[in-house]
């Protein structure tokens, strides 16, 4: 199979032939999926989807800088997201929320994709990958600390779980620590401003619609995102057909579907179980750079994703306790 660089570098027909299959099979799988009835088996696929597709989107986001910079994709995708998502929640005529919901949204919009994917978009430019990947893995240790602040009691297992996990991220990114102080401290802020936003999102009332709940997340936060990127003079540059169509991805996927799994998480698991995609995200990232991009895998990187998975098994074998208990 050729990899992801050698279809970018095809010629123009080959590469919008490429599109319309991916594209094309795209579709198919998504009109096979059925959502299951049981509420184990919606958290589960919910897990799958935040695992899965926010650990591509390092993939997609890699494609797609090509065509977009940073802070106006972040934006964009999101921005339409979120106003795809509100057409098709109203099509299902939900209960309308009232003001006070609506103000709710916005405010956990604006922190988890707002102020949060603005904050990444502004580090990354100055932090290597390996670097934002440890600090990014600090979202859940925020959301435990947050969680003990506001006086929710924290098993001492729990705590080992989310240790185990950060240990499992510093191993994986082994070598990247690149990077300005100022940009560590914006990744750092980006992903307080994110643990801050889901334990908002489990606190505060929502639209009780998820999906009008979402559209509003993130359709708030993506216009934030979009006019940040404007004043500060970011522009699309010239547009490619596989670029494109990984901005498709990120809007429709990484965006619409995933935002829906994880807000489903926030209202029926833990903070430590719905969090625990951040161990995961890097895995699969490096599992598709090593698939498709031909990047290396080392025994460190076998070491961390047994430390990684340790860590996620743990979660959930504290959140079962919890919930019997």
């Amino acid at each position: 199979m050729a990899s992801l660089r050698g279809v970018m570098s095809q010629p123009p027909g080959s590469a919008r032939m490429a599109a319309r299959i991916a594209a094309l099979a795209l579709w198919r799988f998504c009109r096979s999926i059925r959502l299951p009835r049981s509420r184990s088996g919606r958290i589960a696929l919910s897990l799958a989807v935040v695992y899965f597709v926010w650990g591509s989107t390092y993939l997609g986001m890699h494609v797609a800088l090509d065509s977009f910079p940073p802070l106006l994709l972040s934006g964009l995708r999101n921005l339409l997201a979120g106003i795809g998502l509100f057409v098709f929640a109203m099509r299902r005529r939900p209960v309308m929320p009232t003001l006070a919901e609506v103000r709710n949204a916005a405010v956990v919009g604006a922190m988890l994709v707002g102020l949060s994917g603005g904050m990444l978009a502004y580090g990354m430019r100055t932090v290597g990958t390996g670097t934002a990947a440890v600090m990014v893995a600090t979202v859940p240790l925020f959301a435990m600390m947050i969680a003990a602040a506001t006086g929710q009691r924290i098993a001492r297992a729990e705590w080992v779980a989310v240790a185990l996990g950060l240990v499992g991220i510093a191993v994986l990114s082994q070598g990247g620590t690149t990077g300005t102080a100022g940009g560590s401290l914006a990744i750092l802020c980006g992903a307080l401003f994110w643990a801050i936003g889901a334990h908002l999102a489990g606190r505060l009332d929502l639209p009780s619609d998820l999906f009008l709940s979402c559209a509003v997340q993130i359709g708030l936060g993506g216009a934030i995102s979009t006019l940040v990127a404007w004043v500060s003079g970011e522009r699309m540059m010239t547009p490619h057909v596989l670029p494109l169509l990984a901005f498709l991805y990120l809007m429709l996927v990484g965006s619409m579907a995933a935002f829906v799994a994880y807000g489903y998480l926030i209202r029926h698991t833990s903070p430590l179980v719905a969090s625990s995609c951040m161990y995961v995200n890097p895995v699969v990232a490096v599992a598709l750079g090593a698939l498709l991009l031909g990047e290396p895998v080392t025994t460190g990187t076998i070491v961390a994703m047994v430390l990684i998975l340790g860590s996620v098994a743990l979660s959930f074998v504290f959140d079962d306790r919890r919930r019997r208990g």
